[in-house]
């Protein structure tokens, strides 16, 4: 059975302590559930290192939440690559939305942290995404292809094996956020499947995984991820809390172990 990716960004909510407690319990959670299911967690970066640290044999990988293109250089309270690949980073969040608005991050920049990421083997994590204005213009595709196609500039279809692309509508993510309908996921996520494969071939445009992150709740979560070339979750505040993440995390595991839903991972 095909992997399925769930994963949680935690933006600026756990203090160290917090954190730890929260991955000990995870830890725990992870070892009693299929190993199918692909657990990431991407703290803030005070916290990277102690968690690190505390994930030491477990399969659970860790995240960052952003990162520079370069390697050093007179960039005040920016990360670089080389000092994430010191503590260990398995994979690296680029693109998210509030970067986007909030500090005036765009596509071509994006690409540059793609391609420092795959030089220091760490997998990018690529968030994609529409506004509503787009959506209710009937621009939704249009946008996020060219998302897709300019962050993804001259990766190598080799390359392309180690990415993950986020479908984050921006909204549906956040607190006020709309939670999308399945079946419009579902066919967004068709329709960027359709541009991987015409830019990396069948073999690999199908491997690609593709993740759905915006308002994803218990009420809804598996609806997701039943759609078509949907291949994982990522969630918010329903998994920042483990008693309602530890929920979502067993009825998904019953379902894969059971293969009962039509999973279609």
């Amino acid at each position: 059975m095909t992997k399925v990716w769930i994963g949680t960004n935690w933006k600026m909510t756990k203090t160290i302590s917090e954190g730890l407690a929260y991955t000990r319990e995870l830890k725990k959670l992870a070892e009693s559930i299929t190993p199918n299911i692909e657990l990431f967690i991407i703290p803030s970066f005070t916290s990277l290192l102690p968690i690190r640290e505390e994930l030491s044999g477990s399969r659970i990988k860790l995240g960052a939440q952003n990162m520079h293109w370069e390697d050093r250089g007179a960039y005040t309270g920016e990360i670089s690559p080389r000092m994430l690949d010191e503590i260990g980073i398995d994979l690296i969040e680029l693109g998210h939305s509030e970067r986007r608005q909030y500090y005036n991050e765009n596509d071509v920049d994006i690409n540059k942290k793609v391609h420092a990421a795959l030089k220091y083997g760490m997998r990018p994590l690529v968030c994609i995404g529409e506004s509503i204005d787009q959506k209710n213009n009937g621009i939704s595709k249009e946008v996020l292809a060219a998302q897709l196609k300019v962050c993804l500039k001259n990766v190598t279809t080799e390359q392309a094996q180690h990415v993950l692309i986020a479908y984050e509508p921006v909204w549906a993510i956040g607190e006020r956020g709309i939670p999308a309908e399945a079946d419009y996921v579902g066919e967004i996520h068709s329709f960027l499947r359709k541009n991987l494969v015409d830019l990396y071939g069948e073999k690999v445009g199908q491997e690609i995984p593709l993740l759905y992150g915006g308002s994803v709740r218990l009420d809804n979560f598996l609806n997701y991820i039943q759609q078509t070339n949907v291949n994982g979750l990522f969630v918010g505040r329903t998994a920042w809390n483990m008693e309602t993440f530890s929920v979502l995390l067993n009825e998904l595991d019953r379902k894969l172990k059971h293969e009962i839903g039509g999973f279609k991972c």
